[in-house]
C-alpha cells in the first residue's frame, strides 16, 4: 500500500528557544483562525534520515534519553524508521501571514512540515 505526503512548507529557524515555519503559499489560507490556539502539533520529515538504511530501521538503542537496551522503533521517537515522520507539540507564539513563530520544535532547518493540528484539548478552542 502507498499513499502520497505533500509538504506544507518548512522549517526556516530552529533554535533552543524559537523556531520558525514558513507555510507555503498556496496552503497559507488554511492558517486561518489558527492564531486562537495556544498549543499545536506539529508533524515534519526527518529529511536528513529518508534513506533505504534508515528506513529499514525497525530496532535501536535509544541513547538520547539515557537507555541503553535495544527497542523497536515504534517503542521509541528514533528519526530512523520506515515513515521518517516526526511530531512535535510547541507554543504557538505568532502567526504572521504564512510564517509561525514557535516554541518547543525539534526540527533542523530545511525539515519539510507535513502538517500542523491544533492540540484538541487547548483550552482556547
Amino acid at each position: 500500500m502507498r499513499g502520497e505526503v505533500r509538504f506544507i512548507g518548512r522549517v526556516t529557524r530552529a533554535g533552543e528557544d524559537l523556531s520558525t515555519i514558513e507555510v507555503l503559499p498556496e496552503y497559507c489560507d488554511g492558517l486561518y483562525r489558527l492564531g486562537e490556539h495556544r498549543r499545536l502539533v506539529i508533524l515534519y520529515w526527518f529529511h536528513e534520515r529518508d534513506d533505504e538504511r534508515h528506513r529499514g530501521t525497525l530496532q535501536v538503542v535509544p541513547r538520547r534519553h539515557g537507555e541503553t537496551e535495544l527497542r523497536g522503533v515504534f517503542a521509541s521517537h528514533s528519526p530512523s524508521r520506515p515513515n521518517p515522520i516526526g511530531l512535535t507539540e510547541v507554543e504557538l507564539l505568532r502567526v504572521e501571514g504564512c510564517t509561525l513563530t514557535v516554541r518547543g520544535l525539534d526540527a533542523f532547518v530545511d525539515s519539510p512540515i507535513v502538517d500542523i493540528k491544533p492540540v484538541s484539548m487547548d483550552e482556547d478552542s
